[in-house]
């Protein structure tokens, strides 16, 4: 089983970014434990962040026929993305939308997901652990 996990917008500044909101680990951090954690579940994971919208589009389009599922933190275009969404839809690989922030109790806009609708499940609020609990339910999928 082969998962592509993406993290969008400013996710490459955890650690920096907002702590009180992202907690002080960096995306290096995070991308270790999501290794150690497949390694344990036995698939494959490639990981990927961009800032760039349609960097993203693309890395899901080339999912097709690839990968069996999808692990995506959109991030701020988890507001505003329409084409992620439509990019989603169109290869019907099953997708986690994860958030490690809860973004339902922050501000309103944040409130609004556009990727939520393609997706089989959304995780938030639980930080890094909500990757992991991501990465299982994927790797479930298949068993």
């Amino acid at each position: 089983m082969h998962i592509l996990v993406l993290n969008g917008p400013n996710l490459n500044m955890l650690g920096i970014r907002e702590p009180q909101h992202y907690g002080t680990q960096t995306l290096a951090d995070l991308i270790d434990m999501l290794e150690h954690e497949a390694e344990n579940l036995g698939v494959s994971l490639e990981c990927y962040q961009s800032n760039h919208e349609g960097d993203l589009v693309d890395k899901i389009q080339a999912a097709y026929g690839k990968a069996d599922g999808i692990l995506i933190n959109p991030a701020a275009y988890t507001h505003t993305s329409v084409a992620l969404l439509d990019a989603v839809k169109a290869v019907q690989i099953p997708t986690v939308e994860v958030h490690i922030s809860d973004p339902d109790i922050r501000d309103d806009f944040r409130k609004v997901s556009y990727i939520r609708q393609a997706c089989i499940a959304t995780i938030k609020g639980k930080g890094f652990a909500g990757y992991i609990e991501g990465l299982q339910l994927l790797a479930n999928l298949k068993k």
